[in-house]
């Protein structure tokens, strides 16, 4: 491995696996601890409820009812989609956009790991106010919106002439 490639590669495999630990230890505590699955939803003040909802498709439910194999197809798009946006972050000189990716893919391997474990993914957190509200997610989602920020963010920061 080049040096260059090495020295960008660690801190990505540091941040996505951080990611990824941080979302898998928050299920396991609200799974297990706090057995949300069985709980009627706790809510910790006006605008946030930690609820039970099993994601079966992607952002906002899409595609959850494409039958049985789409936990299958959506966990093998998120290892070749991490797989293409590792490759894209050893390339990128810019260290907020690496972080970016580096988020996205522990994110992403976050949600996949549970649509291998349970053929959905466990989210938890609910903003609302009054009736209205966001749908449930996760750390794993959480993670991913931050890294495309900070994508976006550096996207917009780049001299046009770089980006090419």
């Amino acid at each position: 491995m080049h040096h260059l490639t090495r020295q960008r590669f660690f801190p990505l495999v540091l941040i996505a696996a951080a990611v990824f630990a941080l979302d898998q230890l928050s299920k396991y505590y609200l799974l297990v601890h706090v057995d949300l699955p069985i709980r009627a939803p706790v809510h910790v003040n006006a605008y946030f409820t930690l609820v039970m909802a099993w994601n079966r498709g992607v952002s906002f439910s899409m595609f959850s009812r494409m039958g049985e194999w789409m936990p299958v197809i959506l966990t093998l798009a998120a290892v070749a989609i991490s797989v293409l946006l590792v490759r894209l972050a050893l390339k990128s000189p810019h260290r907020l956009e690496r972080i970016g990716y580096a988020m996205v893919v522990g994110g992403a391997l976050g949600n996949a790991f549970d649509r291998v474990r349970f053929g959905a993914v466990a989210d938890f957190f609910y903003l609302h106010v009054g009736a209205l509200g966001w749908p449930a997610f996760n750390v794993a989602d959480m993670a991913i919106v931050s890294g495309v920020g900070l994508l976006l963010l550096t996207l917009m920061r780049t001299p046009r002439d770089q980006q090419n």
